[in-house]
């Protein structure tokens, strides 16, 4: 006999804490210990990220084989931006992101993960130099925005959507700073970008200068050439200096 829905057990930290009304869950602990609690967490993730400095934030896909064409061109754009002095942020976990952090450590740059507690597993990378873990989402979508001066996009799932829908949003609607967004992978993302124009731009859904905000590239230098310009554009503190000093 199933359990009534008052008394399931929470699958995850996010689900107690969205799960308020649970019986089981409101047992546990006050709003007030949760609050604290994921204050807690940003808190250490600020701490733990604070001297990285520029950073840029990579997702795609964690079921892309190493062997797979997509995977060698996270690894050489994450080269590529890692020698330019920027530390690479993942996911931490396996496929691009795995590809993305390997290509930090040949740069040889900061390679970070972001990782998260999942109901089903998801063990980090071994390509870590940074390697934290959280409970909820929100708080680790902070850092992957806090941290970067741009996002680089790879072939992905849903996840990987749901960080470049939210990256947009955000630049759009003005609430952060405008940082590049670049999909890398002109096949796999041209549909995409042909669909928004085609039904979300003509519906006016969205406005056409919406789609200015990306741009979609194969070419590694080209990414650099992006985030350069985005870190300048954004008045980054050291942004200028390391330019001068050739850093970038």
């Amino acid at each position: 006999m199933p359990l009534p829905v008052d008394v399931r057990v929470p699958v995850s930290p996010d689900d107690e804490l969205l799960g308020a009304q649970l019986a089981t869950v409101l047992a546990e602990r006050t709003d007030a210990q949760r609050v604290g609690e994921t204050a807690l967490e940003i808190a250490n993730g600020f701490s733990a990220l604070s001297g990285i400095g520029c950073g840029v934030s990579f997702f795609g896909s964690a079921r892309v084989a190493e062997d797979h064409p997509d995977y060698a061109l996270a690894r050489e754009t994450a080269r590529q931006v890692g020698r330019a002095g920027y530390a690479v942020i993942t996911g931490g976990g396996p496929g691009l992101m795995e590809a993305a952090n390997r290509g930090a450590q040949d740069a040889p740059a900061v390679s970070v993960g972001l990782g998260i507690v999942l109901p089903h597993e998801q063990a980090n990378n071994p390509y870590l130099d940074v390697d934290l873990t959280f409970d909820h989402f929100f708080a680790r979508k902070v850092m992957f925005v806090r941290y970067a001066t741009a996002f680089v996009v790879l072939p992905g799932g849903l996840g990987t959507m749901d960080e470049l829908m939210e990256a947009l949003v955000l630049i759009q609607t003005g609430t952060v700073r405008h940082f590049p967004v670049v999909l890398v992978g002109t096949r796999f993302w041209s549909g995409l970008v042909d669909w928004m124009r085609d039904t979300m731009v003509e519906r006016r859904m969205i406005a056409a200068g919406d789609l200015d905000l990306i741009t979609v590239t194969d070419d590694p230098a080209e990414v650099v050439r992006l985030v350069r310009a985005g870190e300048l554009r954004q008045g980054w503190p050291d942004g200028p200096a390391r330019l001068a000093a050739g850093g970038v």
